[in-house]
């Protein structure tokens, strides 16, 4: 009877311990996104589209989410009252490539980056630009991928594509930039 409450305490102990050391794994991930909700309001500051773009003075710059929203309330929070040369913030959420509407910066979150083909045909020709949640070939045609390299949020640039776009990324975001390969090096 001892064996077995020893047994059990440990097993008890195992998982309180797996628990504990689950917790700040989430933590970190909820960090990761505080961090990247506040890189795409960056490049939304450090980004230029044609007045085409959009259909007014005062119309919003829309951040598009496809697929689910790894921010929870992080980047609504970054951005709730901010205006970027008299354009309001907004967000809007697309559960397929094929939901994509109007958007002036488009985030892939990871499981949509298999469909980035379908989500690439969407918004081929627009300046929209497109923001990936992994560095991978799938999506190496984004313009802007995101890289997490010893626990740091890091960014690369795809000038090409950007430039395909008809959009301008400010010369202080490429200078922070890292180049990425075919994609021009950063300005």
């Amino acid at each position: 009877m001892r064996l077995i409450s020893k047994l059990h305490l440990g097993f008890l102990a195992l998982i309180a311990t797996l628990a504990l050391g689950i917790l700040p794994v989430e933590a970190q991930v909820s960090r990761e996104y505080q961090i990247k909700a506040v890189f795409l309001y960056n490049f939304a500051q450090f980004t230029e589209w044609p007045e085409a773009a959009f259909s007014g003075e005062k119309s919003p710059i829309i951040i598009g989410i496809v697929g689910p929203d790894p921010f929870g309330a992080a980047l609504a929070e970054t951005i709730h009252d901010e205006t970027i040369q008299g354009h309001p913030l907004a967000i809007e959420h697309y559960a397929h490539a094929a939901d994509v509407k109007t958007c002036h910066i488009l985030f892939i979150s990871q499981p949509e980056t298999r469909h980035y083909d379908e989500i690439n045909k969407n918004v081929k020709g627009k300046p929209v630009l497109t923001v990936t949640d992994t560095d991978s070939t799938a999506s190496a045609a984004a313009i802007i991928r995101f890289v997490v390299e010893n626990n740091k949020v890091h960014f690369r640039v795809n000038a090409e594509a950007a430039r395909v776009a008809n959009i301008s990324l400010s010369s202080k975001l490429m200078r922070v930039a890292e180049a990425t390969p075919g994609g021009g090096a950063p300005r």
